[in-house]
């Protein structure tokens, strides 16, 4: 009876070692995936979320200062015109 418990002891210890190192291994590949996308996007020359908000809030900003002056131009061009 003794071996046997030794037997399932050491089938659990070597069990919990694989699954030590298993983890060990994803964690490590997770790190190197991680780093490799990283890279390939700064490689892309991507901008960030923040840059892409200023420049979108700029673009709305002239949009809006666009359409005030194409108004001002239709009153003086129909004041002209009276």
């Amino acid at each position: 009876m003794q071996t046997d418990n030794r037997f399932l002891d050491d089938l659990g210890k070597l069990a919990t070692g694989a699954a030590g190192m298993a983890q060990s291994v994803r964690e490590e590949l997770e790190t190197l995936m991680r780093q490799r996308l990283e890279r390939a996007i700064a490689d892309l020359d991507v901008v960030t979320r923040d840059e892409f908000e200023v420049v979108k809030a700029i673009a709305v900003a002239a949009q809006e200062e666009n359409e005030a002056l194409k108004a001002r131009v239709e009153v003086l061009e129909d004041a002209a015109k009276g």
